[in-house]
């Protein structure tokens, strides 16, 4: 009786196999193919890549198993219960957005990472009128 969770083991998934598309020395031709068109065939690089990638969601639904396993089934359907609430909860389109509710329910207010230092409001490029980003949002334009 699972309820559709995973078990609390973790099995990693494996990538497919490579295939990159090879200039005359052996590595990918940027220049012919760009940049991003490269990286599209180059694929998985890593067996770790994959693991990487989904950590997080890896260790919600690990959280999710060993909470369901130790306070019952109630536990994780209120704690989802509780993060679809805060997920619908909106600002106004300009207006950026910390998610600190999200962060208090899953746990992360507690960790420092890469998006707490490098993402920060006063370094992102994309800023406009107030007006015309509600507009835009509500397809008035």
């Amino acid at each position: 009786m699972s309820f559709g969770l995973p078990p609390l083991k973790v099995k990693p998934e494996v990538g497919s196999d490579i295939k990159v598309q090879e200039g005359p020395f052996g590595v990918p031709e940027p220049f012919t193919a760009g940049l991003g068109a490269t990286k599209a065939n180059v694929g998985i690089t890593h067996p770790l890549e994959v693991s990487e990638r989904n950590y997080r969601l890896n260790e919600d639904k690990m959280n999710m198993a060993m909470l369901r396993s130790i306070q019952g089934l109630h536990a994780p359907m209120r704690l989802n219960m509780e993060l679809n609430f805060v997920n619908k909860v909106g600002r106004l389109p300009f207006l950026p957005s910390s998610n600190l509710q999200r962060d208090v329910l899953t746990g992360r207010d507690i960790e420092m990472g890469f998006e707490d230092i490098l993402n920060t409001p006063e370094l992102c490029e994309v800023a406009g009128q107030p007006h015309a980003v509600v507009e835009r949002s509500l397809g008035l334009l």
